[in-house]
């Protein structure tokens, strides 16, 4: 992964990896899809739901990931590490203990004092502990603690999020999110509440879907209306089992301002409010009123002519004044780590982070429970800082393609996945070509799904690829 381009005539050359494919395995294959439960999401931390969520002993939500499915239940504060996780089966007869509504994405309630099977009234504690067994003179003393209660799951928080793992040998959460955590920490995610939430299912792969969003190569094609704003030089990094996506600088402005996009028309006061105005009104993510707000007034504020990084700093001030004023703190992001994160990041293998000062859009990506290669669970959820006691009440909405809730932005990114999924299967088509700069995010999800699955490794592109004769 980390080898270096060389005779390439680029300023960016010492950035580029060398060109890989990367077959068509992982994508279509069947029997990939089913290996994928034992040698993958059985052994990874994943993000399942939200601290919030589960305010108060005895809330809980659920988790499905193919034949599984988790139970996460808060049983004591934060402070004590106050959450167990389960798996969702009775140790009787193995009917699921929290069936999930009709319609929904998974269960979630409150105030839990016991799971009860609905089969034959076997009852469990909240940490698990079978409490309640009818008859059990009948088992004639066979059955034990290790035979009836849950079997346990890890579960961790980071970043107001709740993450498990069904493997009980796992490295902790800490480690596995090292060095996303690190750079990302400051940004007081935790801070942050749900502003909209929904889910739907694609007719692709879960990595398409994931892949559409996991580089900024796709924009100028698939977002023509955001050229207009100029054209922002996108790159990729691979950082460990993650990898994270940004901006490149504009000419002359340092890489700490790259994070907020700027507009960089003949006159940014002007190209900014538009592009901040257009992001809320066809995406709903990614910026905030206040920022909007404060970019409208900019022409108003400032002199014709002013430089664009005194626009930007300006306005970044203007808008952290509006929000203090109505009790938003803005995060403190020391300079280096503000230089260094990026746009988005990629938590390995399904999660995805678009993290901003005051705002976060986050998307994540599930096998379809019929284990069809060709489908996926796809969630979208924005997030964003807000005045205590002022955040929206939401629940996750399902949403399918074509809603007018989607708004126009994200359709865009929509219209590709099928048609991608089904040019995989395509006699004509060998394997993917990443971007060896602006794409290796997705070069280093293979990677390190071939360390799981034992397939799948990108390999080094030649120039003597042919299509089957």
């Amino acid at each position: 992964m980390a080898d270096r381009a060389k005779g390439v005539n680029s300023e960016a050359a010492e950035e580029l990896s060398r060109p890989t494919t990367i077959g068509v395995e992982a994508y279509i294959s069947e029997d990939y899809a089913r290996a994928e439960r034992d040698k993958l999401w059985r052994r990874v931390w994943q993000q399942v739901g939200r601290v919030e969520e589960l305010p108060e002993v005895g809330s809980y939500l659920t988790y499905d990931i193919l034949d599984d499915s988790i139970i996460v239940v808060r049983t004591g504060s934060d402070e004590s590490g106050g959450f167990h996780a389960h798996h969702n089966v009775c140790m009787h007869r193995g009917r699921r203990l929290i069936d999930t509504p009709e319609g929904a994405k998974n269960a979630c309630a409150r105030t839990r004092k016991s799971f009860v099977c609905g089969f034959h009234g076997w009852t469990y504690g909240l940490d698990g502990v079978c409490t309640h067994i009818r008859e059990r003179q009948d088992w004639q003393q066979a059955l034990t603690p290790d035979n009836t209660h849950l079997r346990p799951v890890r579960v961790d928080t980071w970043g107001g999020w709740l993450w498990i793992n069904m493997d009980p040998d796992c490295e902790p959460l800490a480690d596995y999110l090292f060095p996303a955590a690190k750079i990302l920490d400051p940004f007081g995610c935790e801070n942050m509440r749900y502003k909209w939430r929904k889910w739907v299912e694609f007719d692709c792969n879960w990595k398409v879907a994931l892949e559409a969003f996991n580089e900024t190569y796709h924009v100028y094609t698939t977002h023509p209306e955001f050229n207009k704003f100029g054209e922002f030089k996108g790159w990729a990094k691979a950082q460990g089992k993650h990898s994270h996506i940004g901006y490149d600088a504009p000419k002359d402005m340092e890489a700490t301002k790259s994070k907020i996009r700027l507009g960089i028309g003949a006159d940014p006061r002007v190209s900014t409010a538009q592009m901040q105005v257009y992001t809320m009104e066809e995406t709903n993510a990614t910026t905030t009123q206040t920022l909007v707000n404060a970019a409208k007034r900019l022409v108003d504020e400032l002199p014709e002519g002013t430089p664009a990084d005194k626009v930007l700093e300006h306005w970044l001030t203007s808008a952290r004044r509006d929000d203090e004023a109505r009790g938003v703190m803005w995060p403190t992001i020391p300079a280096d780590i503000l230089g260094q994160a990026g746009t988005a990041w990629q938590i390995f293998p399904n999660f995805q982070i678009g993290q901003g000062l005051t705002s976060a859009l986050c998307y994540g990506a599930r096998p379809h429970p019929s284990y069809n290669p060709d489908k996926c669970i796809f969630e979208v959820s924005v997030f964003e800082l807000y005045p205590k006691g002022e955040e929206p009440q939401t629940e996750w909405e399902y949403t399918p393609v074509g809603d007018p809730r989607w708004r126009s932005v994200l359709p865009q990114d929509f219209s590709n996945m099928a048609a991608v999924q089904q040019g995989m299967k395509s006699l004509g088509f060998p394997g993917t070509k990443p971007n060896p700069y602006r794409e290796r995010s997705t070069v280093n999800l293979h990677y390190q799904l071939s360390r799981y699955m034992g397939t799948g490794e990108p390999q080094e592109l030649s120039g003597k690829e042919h299509p089957p004769a």
